[in-house]
């Protein structure tokens, strides 16, 4: 068995983002002849294989998942190493060549886009957060309603609901604590 870890290459992935990508791959010769006869340098050979392959099959994908069930580069290191083993198989098959393993040791964002992917990264944490934190707050707000009127706490009408509804909302939403405001009459 052999081991061959290929250079860091730059190539765009399946949305145009210029990336870097390497791979290691393990190899073995399984018919001498088909090594030697088929191709000048079967060493050579696999080599420049592993590196089109690897261009290749990272095109073939984005770099981050976009869409649940879509299969990306950082997310899906089983099916993508699958897809690199195939794509080296089948180009080194006639060179007497079995590819035992293909894996990815590097990916990263080119230099160049690396900061403001990283803040696209950032941004959609963010706003993944937030969809949570207010889906949950929604939540907590419909339930303090509900039991208010199960438990005839307190008779609201739609104004005053829609008054709670907006200060319980401010508090479970901000960002940092609020400040109560004690009031000693009536809202009119």
């Amino acid at each position: 068995m052999r081991n061959f870890e290929s250079g860091k290459l730059k190539v765009n992935e399946l949305d145009g983002s210029p990336i870097e990508i390497a791979a290691v791959i393990v190899w073995q010769v399984v018919d001498a002849s088909e090594a030697v006869y088929n191709v000048d340098d079967y060493e050579s050979f696999v080599h420049i294989q592993s590196e089109s392959a690897l261009r290749t099959m990272a095109t073939s994908y984005p770099y981050d998942q976009h869409e649940d069930g879509q299969i990306a580069l950082r997310s899906h290191a089983a099916e993508v190493s699958q897809h690199l083993r195939d794509e080296l198989s089948e180009r080194l098959a006639d060179a007497g060549v079995q590819v035992l393993d293909a894996r990815i040791s590097h990916l990263a964002y080119a230099p160049e886009i690396a900061q403001a992917m990283l803040q696209r990264q950032q941004a959609n944490a963010i706003i993944a957060a937030r969809t949570r934190i207010v889906a949950g707050a929604v939540g907590m707000v419909e339930m303090a309603l509900a039991e208010l009127q199960k438990n005839g706490v307190v008779e609201l009408d739609e104004e005053r609901k829609a008054q709670m509804v907006s200060n319980l909302l401010v508090v479970l939403c901000g960002e940092r604590a609020t400040q109560p405001i004690v009031n000693a009459g009536t809202l009119y």
